[in-house]
């Protein structure tokens, strides 16, 4: 049976966007808004002005085949007809009671030369793009009674109405702003991802991640020279940090050994004898607790047997008389991890709830480790039947010398120990919360990365630890 407390998947994030395509976005709709004032610039001051021009031309076209055809005999008339189809390519045909057209109005240019055609021709003029279902340009006019058609190639304005060149180039500019608007966007923002990326090594304790510091623009290498030398201030600070803590750890413990021994010879009192050497034992284990937390970050990483590693952590607590442990893992199951680190995890998480986690109204602390797994990673619960910790006090609990009094009174340790837990499942990959299990008591729960089957895959070489225990 598992508990409802789960270590929740990584939290889903609002749709956000990141800089590169914001700075994408407002560079593109830039780019296109542009693009459209431009054509519209076009129309106002070229494209439509060249459709008038035309539809004047072809009036005139009209007027001046409309009056050769009046003046002309009959003879004639039929000569200058096939001279017009022939040379101007223009046909004059009889305009029938049953012809079936379609008006040349379909768009705004297109709408605006058949007004200009009417206005130049009369109100009886018919402009069409299509008659008895042949396409072209169609201009109905009358000759002393009589209605003609006359039919002209519809290319003479089809560059400027129907053709799709323009759309071409169009399209073409739009892609050339997009694919400048992308490249600029990444100029812009890959310092940006750069210094995010080192950023986020330092804050793994990588501090050896340095920026371009002969970066051309001035700004930037500014910036990466800054970046560069916080660094190296961070790295000394953390490595006199480490330095300081272990002196002043191993600088005691020689004279508490001494004064251990001294007071076992010398107090007669022996109760107070077993007090004094109760309180040289905490303080070593205070200093083991600084030792801990002052290695260095660097894990190796090799498939563990998380059943047996459990089992092993476990025992020198279940030798206890108020202490219940109980293990619920798959044989099978394996993990990813270093070994004295992840035992170190467990042997603090057990301590803890050994000082902090007793049943109440008992002096027996229960505490079940239990597992579950899925293709990518292992959850591995912790979890005591003590009192529980207030929800206010849970995102306190890992921050280092932190103690929870009002939560938990017997707390006379250093406030490192769930410190030193978070730090170490954070090295091996891994991700540690807490939370109060619904039926009572304080449940750690800590996601690791899943080791492939070993019948599949065969079982990566050990690696030499780098740093002692």
């Amino acid at each position: 049976m598992h508990s409802a407390l789960e270590l929740p998947a990584p939290a889903r994030r609002s749709f956000v966007l990141s800089l590169f395509w914001r700075t994408f976005f407002w560079l593109s709709l830039l780019l296109l808004g542009s693009a459209v004032g431009w054509y519209q610039l076009f129309r106002t001051l070229e494209h439509e002005p060249r459709v008038i021009d035309n539809a004047r031309q072809i009036a005139s076209l009209v007027n001046l085949s409309r009056a050769a055809l009046i003046h002309s005999d009959a003879i004639a008339r039929v000569s200058l007809i096939k001279t017009l189809a022939d040379q101007e390519k223009v046909r004059i045909l009889p305009h029938e009671p049953g012809d079936q057209y379609q008006a040349f109005a379909q768009t705004a240019l297109e709408q605006r030369m058949s007004s200009e055609l009417i206005a130049r021709l009369g109100p009886g003029t018919v402009v069409a793009s299509s008659v008895n279902d042949e396409a072209g340009l169609w201009v109905g006019f009358s000759i002393e009674g009589d209605s003609y058609w006359l039919l002209m190639d519809r290319s003479r304005v089809g560059a400027l109405l129907g053709g799709g060149a323009w759309l071409v180039w169009l399209a073409t500019l739009v892609a050339v702003s997009l694919l400048g608007a992308a490249l600029l966007a990444r100029l812009i923002n890959r310092p940006l991802h750069q210094l995010s990326l080192a950023a986020a090594r330092v804050r793994e304790g990588d501090y050896l991640e340095r920026l371009d510091e002969t970066a051309r623009a001035s700004e930037v290498r500014d910036v990466n020279i800054g970046f560069n030398r916080m660094a190296d201030q961070l790295s000394k600070l953390e490595h006199d940090r480490a330095e300081m803590l272990a002196g002043i750890s191993h600088d005691l413990r020689t004279p508490l050994a001494r004064l251990r021994l001294e007071t076992e010879l010398s107090v007669p009192d022996a109760e107070a004898r077993e007090h004094m050497a109760a309180d040289i034992t905490q303080v070593d284990t205070i200093i083991e607790k600084f030792l801990d937390y002052a290695r260095p970050d660097h894990v190796s990483l090799q498939a563990l047997e998380l059943a047996d590693l459990a089992r092993v952590s476990a025992l020198p607590f279940t030798l206890r008389e108020d202490m219940r442990v109980q293990i619920d893992i798959a044989p099978e199951l394996r993990v990813m991890g270093d070994e004295v680190e992840l035992s170190r995890v467990l042997a603090n998480l057990l301590e803890n709830a050994r000082r902090y986690g007793k049943t109440p109204g008992t002096d027996t602390t229960r505490v079940r480790i239990a597992a579950t797994a899925n293709d990518q990673s292992v959850l591995l619960r912790v979890r005591d039947h003590g009192p529980g910790v207030p929800p206010e006090m849970l995102h306190h609990m890992t921050r280092p010398f932190f103690r929870g009094d009002s939560a938990r009174t017997a707390a006379t340790g250093t406030g490192l120990g769930l410190a030193i837990v978070v730090k170490v499942v954070h090295n091996m990959g891994g991700e540690l919360e807490f939370g109060n299990s619904p039926s009572g008591g304080l449940m750690a729960v800590i996601r690791l990365q899943r080791a492939l089957d070993p019948a599949r895959s065969p079982k990566p070489p050990l690696m030499k630890r780098r740093r002692g225990s």
